[in-house]
């Protein structure tokens, strides 16, 4: 039995030219514009073009697939995430715990404000979940939290700072997409962060 093919999901070229670069702007504004009204489900090439203003050739000329597409949005995304929680982590002027609360809450608030464009792409995640750069997006924060917990567990084995980057990470991803999945005002994201913060904090505590 020959396995499944995997969509390609690779730009066919990248802009060179400014006419270029703003055609691609645009093209990836629409998609987050479909994205975000019409869902993964009803999201097209087709309607992404339509919505850009531009030929469906246009969009093909720089993204094989509606995939291609949808990969790039996230790739933008989780470029955007790793470098806001990479610069947090990595500002070695604050001690550990307080970067840690700092993370907390900027992860929370952006969960908070990019909440309708990461549940369609969260339903739009089979697609492209299997493809050799998803892991290879996921490493970059990987990279930063073990980075970070070398400093704030010097003493802890090898083991338990995984572990507990591990636990951080994945409750901080699967709480916070919980969390925003309803509108929360300042005021709640400020309390609830504070929260989680206190809860981290007192987890790598124990571990010191």
């Amino acid at each position: 039995m020959s396995e499944r093919s995997s969509p390609q999901i690779s730009s066919r070229k990248q802009p060179k030219q400014a006419r270029s670069t703003e055609l691609v702007a645009a093209v990836l504004e629409a998609a987050v514009q479909v994205l975000a009204t019409q869902g993964a489900t009803r999201f097209t090439v087709a309607r992404v073009a339509e919505r850009a203003g531009v030929s469906v050739g246009s969009v093909y000329q720089y993204f094989p697939n509606k995939a291609a597409i949808l990969f790039r949005l996230q790739s933008d995304e989780w470029r955007q995430t790793s470098d806001m929680l990479r610069e947090i982590l990595e500002d070695n002027r604050k001690p550990p715990f307080e970067r840690l609360r700092t993370l907390v809450r900027a992860f929370i608030q952006s969960e908070c404000d990019e909440a309708q464009i990461r549940v369609a792409l969260n339903d739009a995640a089979p697609l492209y979940r299997d493809a050799p750069e998803h892991q290879a997006a996921r490493m970059s924060v990987q990279r930063s939290v073990d980075a970070f917990m070398l400093q704030a567990l010097p003493d802890a084995p090898a083991p338990i700072r995984a572990l507990a980057g591990d636990l951080v990470i994945t409750t901080l991803s699967a709480v916070g997409k919980r969390f925003s999945s309803a509108p929360r005002s300042p005021a709640e994201v400020a309390t609830y962060s504070d929260a989680m913060a206190d809860m981290f904090c007192a987890y790598l505590g124990s571990l010191q």
